[in-house]
């Protein structure tokens, strides 16, 4: 009877994480993320994936690539079953689609058996995703109406192929196959012997849909030996057929202005998004290594003290959008009505925190022209007298005492709320700071002093020839002090600023 009871809460989500550009993910494998109680993932899937897990979810690795198993699969079926039993929600991340030579047939029969609910996600497989963000349209009417996908790598326990080399090599049209770089020349060679043209196209893509994305051309008589001379490794998928003749013409992914460019973004996990999608945009690989982590200030009584005496202030300072958003999420803790907020008038250095405060259904009231607490003083000069007046300004704990200090020198009563403490980031959820230290990057970008001092403090080693992008002269100060040096700084001290300082340096 129990069992029966726990049946009905738990479930498992096979979901597939698609081929790796994180965009191509459904939006539903994000709703269940979200809900995940347990996440269970590949080598294959985007780490990035992993920031819309709880933080208090369980995630544990299972990843898979060839000899290497940080679970076998017997280990990740009696792991499925063991949580979803439990009662709880499950997500198995796996990697392009789970249907697709994912195994995810193989997890679902082990659920089903159990008696357990569980879910089919679908996702965006490798195999067409890797040939189109490399030109190569799988089907062409002018060129085929068929397709034919098969795997590289077979079960070793079997003495003989499954795969008829003879019917591979009559079917006409796109052949794509998964999982087999490393037999490729093996295969090629059957699959001439078999009566294949050895003068057909085939297409290597490597770490198809990502900014690490390679792609190697060649036929099939002489692609296993180019593979070899470039080092070509797995992850790849392998297209053969005359479509690849259209990459000349339709190659898109690897042209635009950033390919091949690695950059290190080092913003907070939650807020890391809004440069790494611009710079992925462009084409850049981006590497997140989150430095810092947004937490409650330590005395959160006071602070809500502050909030709910806010009506009784004149102005109301934010410096940040995460000083807005800590700031509104203890007032609606306090307050059930907005207009509880009375006739304080509202200042925000910077867009980005004036859109945060637009979000409320407030409306700024004073916006410096420069995204620094100095213009913050200087606006406040130009508005005429402020002395006497109430000041609450709603920041980060340790931040500069520049702001507070020149009100109180212009007569003002100022006091400050610290809304949220910046903390080192201590975990490598993504492996961000593992791919810095195996493949090293050609720029690091820093949206703060803190994730200048918290990035130094990981003592990662530095690559020679390695560039620096910094959002603002406060920053830059920071940088320098740590003995960096400042090879780009924004003009506009926000994201779009430093997005335009790093393209003026690479002459986009």
């Amino acid at each position: 009877m129990a069992r029966k009871q726990l049946t009905k809460t738990g479930i498992c989500h096979l979901a597939g994480a698609g081929p790796g550009d994180i965009g191509l993910v459904t939006l539903r494998v994000k709703e269940v993320m979200e809900e995940a109680d347990v996440v269970v993932y590949d080598a294959l899937c985007n780490p990035e994936i992993l920031k819309w897990a709880r933080a208090d979810a369980e995630v544990i690795y299972a990843g898979k690539r060839a000899n290497q198993h940080a679970l076998k699969q017997e280990e990740t079926n009696a792991l499925l079953v063991d949580r979803t039993l439990a009662g709880k929600c499950v997500v198995r991340l796996k990697g392009g689609d789970p249907f697709l030579f994912g195994r995810g047939g193989e997890e679902a029969e082990v659920l089903a058996k159990a008696g357990l609910a569980f879910e089919i996600i679908p996702g965006v497989t490798s195999a067409i995703a890797a040939p189109a963000y490399a030109g190569i349209p799988v089907t062409h009417r002018e060129h085929t109406a068929q397709l034919t996908i098969f795997t590289g790598h077979e079960d070793p326990t079997k003495p003989e192929s499954k795969l008829d080399y003879a019917q591979l090599a009559a079917n006409p049209g796109t052949k794509i196959m998964l999982m087999g770089v490393e037999r490729l020349g093996v295969i090629a060679g059957e699959l001439i012997g078999h009566g294949a043209r050895a003068d057909l196209p085939v297409a290597l893509v490597r770490w198809g849909t990502t900014g690490r994305q390679e792609t190697l051309t060649g036929t099939l008589a002489d692609i296993a030996k180019k593979a070899g001379e470039a080092g070509f490794k797995a992850p790849a998928v392998c297209v053969i057929g005359d479509v690849v003749k259209l990459r000349d013409t339709l190659a898109w992914f690897d042209r635009r202005p950033l390919h091949g460019k690695r950059i290190v973004v080092t913003r907070t996990r939650k807020q890391a998004g809004a440069l790494s999608s611009r710079l992925r945009a462009l084409g850049a690989d981006v590497i997140e290594i989150p430095t810092i982590r947004i937490e409650p200030p330590k005395d959160l009584k006071e602070f809500g003290l502050m909030v709910a005496d806010v009506h009784a202030y004149d102005w109301l300072i934010f410096t940040s959008p995460n000083g807005v958003e800590a700031f509104f999420e203890m007032f609606f803790k306090i307050r059930k009505d907005a207009r509880e907020i009375g006739g304080v008038r509202i200042a925000a250095i910077g867009p980005a925190t004036a859109a945060k405060v637009r979000e409320y259904r407030l409306a700024v009231d004073l916006q410096p022209e420069e995204f620094v607490a100095e213009s913050v003083v200087a606006a406040f000069k130009k508005e005429g007298s402020i002395e006497h007046q109430r000041i609450l300004i709603a920041r980060a704990e340790g931040a500069r005492d520049v702001l507070p200090e020149e009100l109180t020198k212009l007569g003002a009563i100022v006091d400050i709320a610290v809304a949220y403490r910046t903390v080192p980031e201590v975990e490598d959820v993504s492996g961000g700071q593992a791919r810095f230290r195996e493949d090293g990057a050609d720029l690091v970008t820093f949206t703060s002093s803190s994730t200048v001092e918290n990035f130094m403090a990981l003592k990662l080693p530095m690559p020679s020839g390695l560039k620096t992008a910094s959002i603002g002269p406060v920053t830059s100060g920071t940088m320098r002090g740590f003995g960096l040096s400042v090879d780009m700084e924004a003009a506009q001290y926000d994201i779009p600023g430093l997005v335009a300082a790093i393209c003026r340096h690479y002459k986009i």
